[in-house]
């Protein structure tokens, strides 16, 4: 079976900055690292970090309070994941009194000012992404109550008056049509509307990849990555939307034979959270089918 790899497919350079934060702060396992949950989300790349005592705590949506033993025998360090957090939970890690480092993806933060500076100045800030997901949930925090979020239009109809002066910015994983769409709806509605396309590049170039994959002949499509991963869940949505058989899938291990018996050409993506090793792994194996 011939393969077709998508050129962005694996780490987008914000998961790789903050696995690097992480490995630095571990040094090879001489300090404990604790992530205020899961650095990135792939469950693999988390069990091979923890091989550098680079340790997940906490939950997916970093809501809840960290067991962390005070009675370690090692210096410990608490690391902040790639999707950022709010501020109030930033004050919170640092008052466990630990050391602290901070592994939000720079175009995260880029978003997390935009949110602040213009909720600082008075404007209801729309956020259009999933109001369940980390990154969003530490946007929020920026707003100081002036955010709305939305995810479909039916939301954004919902929406209560916002007043004169109102903003938007997306998460960063979310499809660019959907954003292009929702922000002209809202802009019609509010006249002064600031938009601010804040998709991050990793994101487009993914979904642009996808559908060169598409052009260049892929009978089907598998998608690697994390089943909670939501740039992963995206690519997968949108390969459907091109009426291709799609996988999505975690590992190699996941691949059924015969699921491929009829393709002559398989297309592979991977989110952004995606090792090498595995998108490797999974590519040698659908040559062999």
């Amino acid at each position: 079976m011939k393969v077709i790899r998508a050129k962005s497919a694996g780490f987008c350079w914000g998961v790789e900055r903050a696995i690097k934060v992480a490995r630095e702060e571990s040094r090879g396992g001489e300090r404990t690292v604790y992530t205020d949950g899961p650095l990135i989300h792939n469950r693999q790349m988390m069990d091979a970090l923890g091989k550098d005592d680079i340790k997940e705590v906490g939950d997916y949506q970093s809501k809840k309070d960290l067991k962390i033993s005070d009675k370690a025998e090692k210096e410990s360090v608490v690391v902040v994941r790639a999707h950022g957090i709010s501020p109030q939970r930033r004050e919170y890690l640092k008052d466990l009194g630990l050391p602290f480092r901070d592994g939000t993806c720079p175009d995260v933060g880029i978003i997390a000012g935009k949110v602040k500076s213009h909720a600082d100045k008075g404007h209801s800030v729309v956020i259009f992404g999933d109001p369940e997901h980390p990154e969003v949930i530490g946007l929020v925090g920026y707003a100081k109550g002036r955010s709305h979020v939305i995810s479909n239009e039916a939301d954004l109809h919902q929406l209560p008056a916002l007043g004169d002066n109102v903003a938007m910015v997306s998460q960063s994983t979310m499809f660019t049509h959907e954003f292009k769409h929702l922000s002209g709806l809202l802009a019609s509605k509010y006249p002064n509307l600031l938009v601010f396309d804040t998709i991050c590049g990793a994101t487009k170039e993914r979904q642009s990849d996808l559908v060169e994959l598409v052009e260049s002949g892929a009978d089907a499509i598998v998608v690697i990555g994390g089943k909670h991963s939501a740039n992963t869940r995206k690519l997968a949505k949108l390969a459907a939307s091109y009426d291709r058989p799609t996988f999505h899938i975690e590992t190699a291990n996941d691949l059924n034979p015969l699921n491929f018996s009829e393709f002559s050409t398989v297309g592979v993506t991977a989110g952004a959270s995606t090792p090498e090793f595995i998108i490797r792994k999974v590519c040698e194996r659908l040559e062999q089918i």
